[in-house]
């Protein structure tokens, strides 16, 4: 089985569990970020008496709660969902070595959608400047001198971008924050709220489709 072929597998198990474990499964309605949410304690943010005023401020903001997949244009979803009948097929690798006959076996136009699709920077304009709140993983990408976080992916499942294979680009976002924060665990997922950019971003790590400015971070609870 070719490393291709390993990684469209793998993105399309990683799908379905988040999709049908509804780990992030959220209300699209919008959600206010009122002063009395309690942060989670293992997440602490530089606390000076100017920042504490424009937190208050931002809380006070309506972030829209979104969930990964109204990121991913319709077609793209659509094509990662119904995936090549070979896919199946690699459950315990019995039949790995058929599925270069059965990969050269299916219309050209089956294979070019999914491929396309696992590595899709197609984004939904209308995300633009939006302000919104979604959970995901954190995956570390710059620090300032006190090791806090400024820079990082977030990825819709644990792993993603380290241990497993990236998403397509347009479940992947750059997100940017000048001040910096500290994570004592990564493992747990969190909620970031921000404003959302369609620039692209990319690096040795992955490559994003989205861009956002870091307004506010929760645990995921």
């Amino acid at each position: 089985m070719s490393q291709l072929q390993k990684q469209l597998f793998l993105y399309c198990l990683v799908l379905s569990f988040v999709k049908i474990s509804g780990v992030f499964a959220q209300t699209r309605d919008s959600t206010r970020l009122d002063s009395d949410h309690n942060i989670h304690p293992k997440i602490t943010l530089p606390q000076s008496e100017k920042a504490k005023q424009k937190q208050t401020e931002l809380k006070k903001k309506i972030f829209k709660t979104i969930e990964w997949l109204d990121l991913m244009p319709k077609k793209d979803l659509d094509s990662l969902l119904n995936p090549p009948e070979y896919i199946g097929k690699t459950g315990e690798g019995e039949y790995g070595d058929e599925i270069p006959s059965e990969l050269r076996n299916l219309p050209k136009s089956i294979q070019d959608e999914y491929q396309r699709a696992l590595t899709s920077t197609e984004i939904i304009s209308g995300m633009n400047g939006k302000a919104i709140r979604i959970p995901g993983f954190i995956v570390p990408i710059e620090f300032d001198k006190e090791k806090r976080i400024t820079q990082f992916f977030l990825v819709p499942y644990f792993g993603a971008c380290i241990h497993l294979p990236p998403p397509p680009p347009n479940q992947i976002i750059f997100v940017t924050n000048n001040k910096g924060f500290l994570v004592k665990d990564i493992f747990e997922p969190v909620w970031i709220s921000g404003i959302l950019q369609t620039t692209h971003f990319e690096n040795d790590i992955a490559l994003s489709a989205y861009s956002m400015l870091m307004k506010n971070i929760e645990a995921y609870e």
